[in-house]
């Protein structure tokens, strides 16, 4: 396979996965800000930061508040990483690679554009905003259904795969990161009570809530939820999931070429690191600085596959 041809495949999912999380970010953002008895700026410019575009809006903007950063998130095209740039890019890569999808996919993905685009062509009220997410939502599941449905398992879908796990696993830990440390200043605050609205905005964020309450018999707790986030190899948007599906669809495409040696040995070495440590030794380190140590790997190991399967010759 072409490297351009991989890196469209790679990169259209990825944006894919990206618009989902950005409408689930905006989501929890708006519960929070809604519920808590403080100024609502510091939640959002706390969801600004998470989704990794703080210098992109305080080039535009001067203050924090729901209106801008909502328009920001979702419309703003200034913005590389709003809902409207991410899924104009991913129709661009998927038109690119379209002999290499299945009707299904390219269908699903063009009807999202078109919704997408007809739904986010004009401002956005507050009232309309749960539904419009939802939209959002369930576009990226279609497209992610017709390809889990009626794509072969071969190096395309190994590529799909491997661009929404990656971008599942940044965001993830971004999540946790910026408002764990938000809501937790300090380490001390370790087994703590805390709010409960808290605990359950970070577990809506990455879609854990009501399989957390499963897997934990409901006990909301800094270290359960921290653990269930990061090691749990059972929850589809875990770190630790998210890079046994990496190393899975990396072995995959190492059987027809030896091109991702480079990325196999990084992606093995980050989930060594996960799978030799407790939720107790995470702590111990230090949650923000682990976080930043696996966003800092992760975004790594994102450059190696695309240098490794040469995505721009």
């Amino acid at each position: 396979m072409l490297g351009k041809t991989a890196g469209g495949i790679y990169w259209m999912f990825r944006l894919l996965e990206r618009n989902e999380n950005t409408a689930r970010l905006v989501e929890a953002g708006f519960r929070i800000a809604l519920t808590r008895s403080q100024s609502p700026v510091s939640e959002w410019k706390s969801v600004i930061k998470t989704a990794g575009v703080e210098t992109y809006y305080e080039i535009k903007y001067g203050t924090y508040d729901a209106t801008n950063v909502i328009d920001f998130l979702l419309r703003d095209t200034s913005n590389p990483s709003s809902v409207m740039s991410t899924i104009e890019n991913a129709r661009t890569n998927a038109r690119m690679v379209r002999t290499a999808l299945t009707t299904e996919v390219w269908e699903a993905v063009n009807e999202s554009w078109m919704t997408l685009k007809t739904l986010l062509n004009r401002p956005i009220q507050e009232t309309e905003l749960p539904t419009i997410l939802g939209t959002i939502r369930r576009n990226c599941a279609l497209v992610r259904g017709s390809m889990y449905g009626t794509m072969l398992r071969n190096e395309i879908f190994d590529f799909a795969a491997l661009g929404i796990a990656l971008e599942r696993a940044d965001n993830t830990a971004r999540i946790i990161n910026v408002k764990y440390h938000t809501f937790i200043p300090s380490t001390d605050f370790f087994g703590s009570s805390l709010d409960d609205i808290h605990w359950e905005t970070i577990l809506r964020s990455v879609s854990g809530y009501r399989s957390f309450g499963w897997a934990n018999d409901n006990e909301m707790s800094a270290s359960s939820i921290a653990e269930y986030l990061i090691l749990d190899p059972r929850f589809p948007r875990s770190l630790k999931f998210c890079y046994t599906t990496l190393i899975q669809n990396l072995d995959n495409l190492s059987q027809n070429c030896t091109a991702g040696e480079n990325c196999q040995i990084k992606a093995n070495a980050v989930f060594t690191h996960l799978e030799n440590n407790s939720i107790k030794s995470i702590f111990k380190y230090g949650l923000h600085p682990f976080m930043k140590d696996f966003i800092k790997e992760t975004n790594e190991l994102g450059s190696q596959i695309e240098l490794d399967y040469q995505f721009y010759h």
